[in-house]
């Protein structure tokens, strides 16, 4: 087992122990080992998957909640509940769906206005320091 394997086994309580105890004790380390645990990504929060992570965390233990409650014992009610989950969920997929190619159109949007601009600049020279 190499050290890499050996860090990536450490459970974050463990990090998160170990840094406030080298901040008490020495603070230099502590800031190394602050900037390691950044640096490294093995604190997951501190990646930019942040929100998002998050609640697709939460919608999932919600779906997990709602189909561990088995039959409320009224067959009717059981079978309009499923089939509203399963409309939402596709609902909330088209959403989703829709929401990352407007993203794209807009993103290409500005990046050709970006190149327009950048090729009439061309013809006339370089382009003119902004006025403070």
């Amino acid at each position: 087992m190499g050290v890499t394997a050996a860090l990536d086994n450490i459970p974050r309580g463990a990090w998160i122990a170990l840094l406030v105890v080298s901040f008490v004790l020495f603070w230099p380390i502590g800031l190394g080992l602050l900037i390691y645990l950044k640096w490294s990504g093995r604190m997951g929060c501190w990646k930019h998957r942040g929100a998002d992570h998050w609640r697709q965390r939460a919608q999932d233990s919600m779906q997990r909640w709602y189909r561990a409650q088995g039959s409320s014992g009224n067959r009717a009610f059981d079978e309009y509940r499923d089939e509203t989950l399963r409309r939402l969920e596709e609902e909330q997929k088209e959403f989703k769906d829709f929401l990352e190619r407007l993203r794209h159109a807009k993103d290409k949007a500005e990046f050709d206005q970006f190149m327009a601009d950048r090729r009439g600049r061309g013809d006339q020279g370089p382009a003119p320091e902004p006025q403070a």
